[in-house]
């Protein structure tokens, strides 16, 4: 029924997509939807790489069978244990009832956790290798990105690394598999959104599973979220270099306010208007009440500036501008260059709360925040002007 779609000789793409889906963990917006992506290695033994969620395990179970037909299934190979990968175990094993589950210590911990299967199970190390007949398997435990069970798994006869979530972004799949066969030019944001939502925080373990897969001489990579890299191998690696390091992928500034009465809304407007007569072209402003948060983080985590502009809220900052605030917290953002501004109506907070939150981020800050008092006046119009034109220069 199904037509294999096949990254090498021996190695088939048996994922499914998903685009009912509204919100990826219920939190993230799918507006291209997300591919579940698993993958088999044919040989004497075959292996399955990872399974899908278990809302399409018929569909996926149908694409294994298409590939393999009546013959058995000899490995699970579990890089990752997240639902949304590991969801269809279960069911894999009713129809497979002899396969042998594979993974790393915390892996099977968990695979026991979640489903209950502690049997027909085989632990590996990092750096052993399983032989399937040609093809040669070889484990890489990369934990922390993003959980602590997380390992990559390089077929050294084909090249080919199946790394898990890294190097994963959103967006289903559109008929092609392959990055060659494809435009990937609507994909790019949404692994910048990707890395910013699910894997920010980990910066520091993803820098050492970049350094430790370094060597290893992969020529495609099989992640299990969006296209199979092989065209663009450099750019992917590229922007997890440069997201891990907190480092800017374009220059520019992200913009963000909140606005109850319209008074925040028209300050953001003149320091966006400052930063544009200073020769900023990328100025990306978002209303914190209209936008989703995970566009805004992964715009922080594409541009260098950031200006954040917030009402006094019941004497603290406006709930959504906090919310967003604590994001940034707990992803451990670096290397900013940050603006900030504020107003009130009796008593002022907001500012007050923006400069304790830039102090504990490090951040280079600009040397002075307007603040208004009930209706923007002309006087503070020009203050927010000189901000945007100060954070043009800081940027330079």
């Amino acid at each position: 029924m199904f037509q294999n779609q096949q990254i090498t000789k021996d190695i088939f793409y048996v994922g499914v997509n998903d685009r009912q889906k509204h919100k990826f963990e219920n939190m993230l917006p799918l507006p291209f939807g997300v591919s579940y992506n698993s993958y088999l290695v044919v040989d004497e033994k075959i292996a399955l790489v990872d399974t899908v969620d278990t809302c399409y395990g018929d569909e996926f179970i149908d694409k294994v069978k298409s590939v393999i037909g009546e013959r058995p299934l000899d490995y699970l190979i579990i890089n990752h244990m997240e639902p949304d990968h590991s969801g269809s175990i279960r069911l894999l094993r009713q129809y497979f009832p002899n396969v042998t589950l594979v993974g790393n210590a915390k892996t099977l911990s968990m695979v026991e956790g979640y489903y209950g299967l502690c049997d027909n199970t085989l632990e590996v190390k990092d750096g052993e290798v399983l032989t399937l007949g040609r093809h040669e398997l070889e484990f890489y435990l990369t934990p922390m990105v993003h959980w602590p069970e997380t390992m990559m798994t390089f077929d050294r006869t084909d090249r080919v690394l199946f790394s898990g979530d890294a190097f994963g972004c959103f967006g289903a799949l559109n008929g092609a598999v392959l990055d060659e066969d494809m435009n990937v030019a609507p994909y790019w944001d949404e692994m910048v959104r990707y890395y910013a939502n699910i894997v920010g925080k980990y910066g520091a373990p993803v820098q050492k599973a970049l350094q430790k897969m370094s060597s290893v001489p992969f020529e495609i990579i099989c992640s299990t979220h969006g296209p199979v890299w092989k065209a663009h191998i450099p750019q992917v690696a590229a922007m997890y270099d440069k997201m891990s390091r907190y480092e800017h992928l374009e220059d520019g500034v992200v913009l963000v306010y909140g606005s109850m009465y319209g008074n925040t809304a028209r300050m953001a407007e003149a320091v966006a208007q400052g930063l544009a007569a200073s020769g900023v072209k990328n100025v990306v402003v978002h209303n914190v009440s209209k936008s989703d948060a995970s566009d805004i983080l992964r715009d922080v985590f594409k541009y260098k500036g950031l200006v954040i502009g917030s009402p006094t809220y019941s004497n603290e900052l406006y709930p959504a501008i906090d919310s967003l605030v604590r994001k940034l917290e707990l992803r451990g953002v670096k290397n900013k260059v940050f603006g900030y501004f504020g107003s009130f109506t009796w008593a002022g907070a907001a500012v007050k709360r923006l400069a304790a939150f830039a102090e504990g981020m490090q951040w280079q800050t600009a040397d002075f925040a307007p603040e208004e008092k009930q209706g923007l006046k002309a006087d503070t119009y020009q203050a927010c002007l000189r901000l945007g034109e100060r954070m043009a220069e800081l940027l330079k």
